[in-house]
């Protein structure tokens, strides 16, 4: 993932989540790899690690659009794809809206330098280059940070193993996320994390993410293998965490065999 040139930066499309254990994860990968591949931007079978950076307003205005089910709601983060090099100033990161309506989820990012990325959401300040194409997410993201005086609030990093649909399901991907960890204070992603655990370590979430239909023959994959979908942020999950508010899906989290 330290190219990324090649990222779309809009798209439409369904996600569906999953909470299983470990086991439950790896027959379900058994199963997937008859019909999907590995992502090849991934190293060894499409793992990578993502650390992201999220921003809400003074009152919590993201995380409560999304616990009340506000059908029109958007979150705000700066998102990197972890690799050995550290981040630097001038590392490439995401800074991306991630804008649910109704059903759908639509997403529009833009690629900008560390450095840039802060300025843009910690200080409100435009970059002083940036890719023409950019310029409307851009400015959407700017118009956010002060209409809702949007700051940094929590860092959430996992690991990820992603497999993606072959041209008989072009847009299909599913991925399984393991060692989920959160932090809210120390919110600069260059800074040694000081994370703590957002699931027990059994627990993998699994999400399911296309373009229009789910395939049919994936549909009868998650029957035979009994899975329940779920409603689950990983955003709103780390406030809850360092809240100390116990929310459903813990105790889910917790209880499902």
């Amino acid at each position: 993932m330290s190219n990324l040139s090649h990222t779309i930066r809009r798209f439409n499309r369904f996600e569906l989540k999953y909470l299983v254990t470990l086991k439950q994860a790896e027959l379900f990968k058994q199963a997937l790899r008859a019909f999907l591949l590995p992502d090849e931007h991934g190293v060894n079978n499409g793992r990578y690690t993502l650390s992201s950076l999220y921003y809400d307003s003074p009152d919590f205005r993201c995380y409560w659009e999304k616990v009340d089910g506000i059908r029109f709601r958007r979150k705000l983060r700066i998102r990197r794809y972890v690799t050995d090099a550290p981040l630097t100033d001038d590392t490439s990161v995401f800074v991306e809206i991630k804008q649910r309506v109704d059903r759908v989820t639509q997403k529009r990012r833009i690629i900008l330098p560390y450095r840039d990325a802060l300025r843009l959401c910690n200080e409100r300040q435009y970059p002083e280059v940036f890719a023409p194409d950019d310029k409307t997410v851009l400015d959407e993201i700017y118009a956010y940070l002060w209409q809702y005086n949007l700051g940094p609030v929590s860092i959430v990093q996992y690991d990820r193993q992603a497999f993606i649909g072959t041209d008989y399901d072009i847009g299909l991907r599913v991925t399984f996320d393991t060692a989920l960890q959160y932090q809210t204070h120390s919110l600069l992603l260059h800074e040694e994390p000081s994370t703590l655990p957002m699931l027990p370590p059994d627990r993998v979430v699994m999400e399911i993410k296309i373009n229009e239909r789910i395939p049919y023959w994936l549909t009868e994959m998650i029957a035979a293998h009994n899975l329940r979908m779920i409603r689950v942020s990983k955003y709103c999950r780390s406030i809850e965490l360092a809240n100390g508010h116990a929310s459903t899906f813990s105790r889910y989290a917790l209880a499902t065999p």
